[in-house]
């Protein structure tokens, strides 16, 4: 269905990809993972055709073939409503319907050369018209798939502008998914998406009969969804093929560097033997040539000698032939480092019958939770619920309409913002961590390393940095301020997976405490020492996230 050859691309002196290819057939679901920054968007790009490769190029089968492409960044039409963006495809049904009976009321008008040539524009229309219909859903798929992408509440005469940035996302993934074209391109669909709707895409995708790319770094939803892993390598820039979930992925590259470790520790084992016998050999012959005037003894520890020049240069050319480097750490794996935390109070945040929401209109109300230092909480439940709503109220930025917030001695509360709206647009890495640190400009420059950020790249406005890059910006700044209690509003949206299992180990080593709103599975269940869900108006806690599925499951929730 869809066939990448040799795809090579550059920008300026940077090489992004190398003699790329591949292969997809209608059914497969590959996802497409790598460190961010490594050229996963530009493919897509390429795709989609909105970009050219320097040399190569792909194939449709057959070359007609619709493709969808939910790209990050979504932009709209001014003005435009959600009807004007679902239904897109529909007005573009009536015009082609539309073109068809006015170029057959023309045909019965015309003859001759005239009509050879309405022929041909009415078999075009024509054939138009019939790709357009069979991507045509009927009206309860569509409503199924605003349902389950929790966009039903909203009405058709919705501006998009009033939308916040995850309805947009998901406004963009409907929009895709009501189409149903032959080849799916999703760019981190899952951003945005709670629980629920993670696991609807998810039963949507096994239904669907076309051919899927897929960039996620949602461990447990790559699991579920894909039969082959397509990885971009960073320094190679070259892509290879795994078959299997991200799991089976994960096993075999986990197999290549216990095979690279081992390959190394014997080369330089067989080294060490070596040269240890060369050094030996040559000391000997040394002493021996040291102690003595005999020219036939001396003779024998030159022989001696030439033995170990041989070994040295046996070395020497294994190195040359086949030199193996130590197997490393990906370089592009966040170290994030909580050192010096301020030891707050045993009960760090007390709601007490409190109510949250906008302008009087509770969205959650009878709060009565407590949470004690240590504690590592995911708040979970489904979009629009509250989730952001009882963070903001507890940072002070929105009044409680009923009930109190207490906060523990010595409790000092930093706040990662869903949207990373409280990051300055001007500023930099360098200045925004400077402003809230008492460091020098070298030790800045060291700590934002841990956070991937070097070179000049400290100097970057932020409005020129990525949404990953933005995210481990904020996450430095509260690294940087040495607060003790963390309220996280989607921290790990804009991470790649190793960034994420790297932030998972620094939040089970922080001293402080966790509140954060989360959906990623498998970053729950190794992150989270309890659950709050927020679901009809009440909060409720569990012990996990396997205790609050059984509930829910159970339908008592």
């Amino acid at each position: 269905m869809l066939q990448a050859s040799d795809i090579r691309k550059r920008y300026g002196d940077v090489q992004v990809l190398d003699r790329v290819s591949f292969t997809l057939n209608a059914g497969d679901r590959a996802g497409l993972v790598g460190p961010n920054g490594c050229g996963k968007t530009t493919l897509l790009r390429i795709l989609t055709r909105q970009e050219e490769p320097d040399t190569g190029g792909i194939a449709l089968d057959p070359p007609d073939a619709g493709v969808g492409y939910l790209e990050q960044g979504l932009t709209y039409e001014d003005g435009a409503t959600l009807d004007d963006v679902l239904r897109a495809e529909h007005h573009k049904l009536e015009r082609a319907e539309a073109a068809v009976a006015h170029y057959a009321g023309r045909l019965a008008e015309t003859s001759g050369a005239e009509q050879a040539r309405l022929l041909d524009a009415y078999a075009e229309a024509l054939a138009e018209l019939e790709r357009l219909a069979q991507t045509q859903t009927t009206e309860y798929e569509a409503a199924e798939v605003l349902a389950g992408l929790g966009l039903d509440r909203l009405t058709l005469s919705t501006p998009v502008a009033h939308l916040s940035g995850g309805q947009k996302t998901r406004l963009g993934l409907a929009r895709l998914l009501i189409q149903r074209p032959r080849l799916l391109l999703l760019d981190e669909p899952t951003n945005h998406l709670d629980i629920d709707a993670l696991e609807w895409l998810e039963g949507w995708l096994a239904a669907y009969r076309g051919a899927v790319i897929i960039v996620s770094h949602d461990r447990t939803f790559l699991d579920r969804t894909v039969n082959w892993i397509f990885e971009l390598n960073e320094e190679t820039h070259r892509l290879t093929v795994y078959p299997g979930a991200y799991s089976d992925f994960l096993e075999v590259k986990q197999q290549e560097v216990r095979r690279q470790w081992e390959a190394y520790t014997a080369q330089q084992e067989r080294i060490a033997q070596l040269t240890g016998e060369s050094r030996r050999l040559s000391t000997y012959a040394n002493s021996i040539e040291a102690g003595t005037i005999d020219f036939s003894v001396r003779k024998i520890a030159k022989g001696i000698a030439h033995r170990a020049v041989i070994q040295r240069r046996r070395i020497e050319r294994e190195l040359e032939q086949n030199q193996l480097e130590r197997p490393k750490k990906m370089s592009w794996e966040m170290k994030l480092q909580f050192t010096d935390t301020p030891e707050s109070g045993h009960d760090v945040l007390m709601l007490d019958g409190l109510a949250v929401g906008y302008d009087g209109h509770p969205l959650v109300t009878d709060i009565h939770q407590l949470l004690r230092h240590g504690e590592r909480v995911a708040l979970i439940g489904p979009n629009g619920e509250g989730k952001t709503t009882l963070l903001r109220t507890i940072m002070g930025q929105l009044q409680p309409i009923a009930g109190t917030i207490k906060i523990g001695a010595n409790v000092q509360l930093g706040y990662y913002a869903q949207e990373q709206e409280n990051l300055d647009p001007e500023s930099t890495p360098f200045s925004t961590v400077r402003r809230v640190a008492a460091m020098s400009d070298t030790d800045v420059r060291s700590f934002l390393h841990y956070f991937l950020f070097t070179s000049d790249n400290v100097f970057l406005p932020v409005h020129q940095l990525s949404y990953g890059e933005r995210a481990r910006l904020v996450l430095a700044r509260l690294v940087a301020t040495g607060c003790n209690c963390l309220l996280l509003d989607e921290p790990i949206n804009h991470l790649d997976i190793p960034s994420r299992s790297s932030f998972e180990q620094a939040m089970t080593a922080f001293e402080g405490t966790v509140l954060a709103v989360v959906h990623d599975r498998y970053f729950i269940r190794e992150f989270a020492t309890r659950v709050w869900a927020i679901e009809n108006g009440e909060l409720r806690s569990f012990v996990d996230l396997d205790e609050y599925q059984r509930v829910r499951q159970r339908g008592t929730l």
